[in-house]
């Protein structure tokens, strides 16, 4: 049987993807040529934003459109997070979560033999190990992913990711050396470390993110090892140091923000203020002098007012990012954020926007 993958959202959902991907062929399924019609079609869906659930609606529909009478197959953030929503999403003939994705071929078999619609949702638990998952490459890229975390803790006010995601869990350094390896013996010479939240890595292992850097720069043929997005707070002096002692490492550093403010970063309820991030910066460029330093930055979040959005874009410019994703908040349903007074007006939200990508566009230049 042919199958082919439709991937929403972050660089961990793309990793999942592949390894999905890989473990299906290896019992038998074959990736579907591009434009050839599938059996099977897959949408590994994002929730990350109040318009991600539609998107993976009109995902799923388009394939089958494209498919017909393939057996179509939702999975990811979307149903983890929201399962009776998703379950309830009759156009999937299987519906399956983030805790047990090894579970896809013996669902797509059952499918077969009984035509009977599968939702496998299962919650996530306190203590729960990381999930098996490997890749051997990264379909049509030159630089493959390696996923080393899953799970965040820190359920900022605007953000559904724990509860799509469920608690932290790490890959154990051997383990990451032994896949860097396998990478580079299938001709990759870069990688790129992902997770839900990478600086959190090693939480429930007493390891820190340099671990998972020293492991992956372990493996042989291997010329560069980057990072994917980062959360401030974990960027500790004594984790710098032994970033820059690793020759391999790709110092580029994609570190969250979200608001120059910290008063609004306090009803965000991240754990950093603006100062703290703005020495993390500082010694970060200070170790690295050649580094590139982006980050997102949200506008328009509940009760942010005129001075406090100013402060804010007073903060990205002096920091002179190379590149910031702006983007205007966007109410996700569930969070505690989306039920905060003092919404910020779609107009007001439109206006910061541009004047932010403004200034950073200015910088950039």
């Amino acid at each position: 049987m042919k199958v082919k993958f439709t991937t929403l959202g972050c660089k961990v959902n793309q990793y999942e993807s592949q390894a999905m991907l890989e473990a299906l062929c290896a019992q038998g399924f074959q990736p579907a040529p591009e434009g050839e019609t599938a059996d099977v079609v897959v949408v590994n869906s994002c929730t990350v934003t109040g318009q991600s659930d539609q998107k993976a609606r009109q995902a799923l529909r388009r394939v089958k459109r494209q498919n017909p009478g393939a057996i179509a197959v939702l999975t990811g953030c979307w149903p983890q997070a929201f399962p009776e929503a998703a379950a309830s999403f009759y156009e999937a003939d299987i519906v399956l979560g983030n805790a047990n994705r090894a579970a896809l071929a013996g669902h797509i078999t059952t499918y077969l033999a009984t035509k009977q619609r599968v939702v496998d949702i299962a919650p996530h638990q306190k203590g729960e190990a990381l999930e098996p998952m490997q890749v051997h490459g990264l379909e049509g890229h030159s630089r493959a992913f390696l996923k080393i975390e899953d799970g965040c803790q820190r359920f900022c006010s605007y953000c559904i990711i724990p509860f799509a995601r469920g608690p932290v869990r790490s890959k154990p350094p051997k383990a990451i050396a032994q896949e860097a390896a396998d990478l580079a013996a299938n001709g990759y010479q870069e990688i790129t470390l992902t997770g839900i939240n990478l600086s959190a890595y090693g939480q429930d292992l007493g390891l820190t993110l340099c671990d998972a850097i020293e492991a992956a720069c372990s493996a042989h043929g291997l010329r560069q090892v980057g990072l994917g997005s980062l959360e401030p707070e974990g960027l500790t002096p004594e984790v710098i140091a032994r970033m820059k002692a690793q020759p391999k490492f790709q110092p580029a550093f994609h570190l969250s923000l979200q608001s120059g403010c910290t008063a609004t970063l306090r009803r965000m309820k991240r754990v950093y203020t603006a100062a703290g991030y703005r020495d993390i910066v500082a010694q970060l460029r200070q170790a690295f002098p050649a580094c590139r330093v982006t980050t997102d930055v949200m506008v328009g979040f509940p009760g942010e007012t005129e001075e406090e959005f100013q402060e804010s874009l007073a903060f990205v410019q002096e920091l002179a990012f190379d590149k910031v994703h702006v983007f205007a908040y966007s109410r996700r349903p569930g969070t505690l954020a989306a039920k905060a007074p003092d919404q910020v007006d779609e107009a007001v939200k439109k206006r910061r926007s541009h004047q932010m990508m403004e200034a950073v566009e200015k910088i950039r230049k």
